[in-house]
């Protein structure tokens, strides 16, 4: 019996050393999207940590009061749910921007393109891309505090009613170090939303 128990105990004990490396190795994308669903489904909790943040109110203090109020206002939201189909949308985004250095959402109509690809028919369909950021944390509040971009487009499309799937990917970037590709999508046909799933 005790020849049995040790080789168990040891392979139970690499298993538990091994978790927080399982896990770290899908943390960043699934951080990304669990900070953006905190930011949707407690808006108020999220306007009073961004508030405290000093680093972003010396960067852009009126951009900061901005997205701090609109959250103070914001009603909940639910949660985006993760979509395999539209990661791998985000991913193809994410690796030949990375790889190139570029910056920006494509030629009109690529992100389209690209759901479709991989069979997502999205009635609206929205993308928010990170540069120089690696942290989940960082990467949505600079989308939220969204400075120096008019119409707070990053911030609208966290805070739009009208998605209600998402997929990420970040990885390197060539000319800024990191990248954070966001996809969002929003009245799938019934049977393509079940196919998700």
């Amino acid at each position: 019996m005790r020849s049995y128990r040790r080789p168990v105990l040891a392979l139970a004990g690499l298993l538990l050393l091994a978790l927080p490396r399982m896990a770290a190795a899908q943390t960043q994308e699934q951080a990304v999207l669990d900070e953006i669903n905190y930011v949707r489904t407690n808006p108020q909790a999220y306007a009073r940590e961004l508030s405290r943040d000093q680093g972003l109110y010396r960067e852009d203090p009126q951009a900061l009061d901005e997205a701090v109020a609109e959250l103070q206002r914001q009603r909940p939201l639910p949660p985006l749910t993760s979509d395999g189909r539209i990661d791998d949308a985000a991913r193809d985004h994410a690796r030949v921007q990375g790889s190139r250095g570029d910056v920006g959402h494509g030629a009109s109509g690529s992100l389209g393109q690209r759901l479709r690809k991989y069979g997502v028919y999205a009635g609206m369909s929205a993308e928010n891309i990170s540069y120089g950021y690696e942290d989940p944390r960082d990467v949505v509040r600079q989308l939220i505090v969204d400075s120096r971009v008019p119409g707070r487009g990053h911030r609208r499309n966290i805070l739009s009613t009208g998605y209600s799937s998402a997929g990420v990917a970040c990885g390197g970037h060539r000319s800024y170090g990191a990248m954070c590709v966001i996809d969002f999508a929003g009245a799938m046909p019934e049977g393509v939303a079940r196919a998700a799933r």
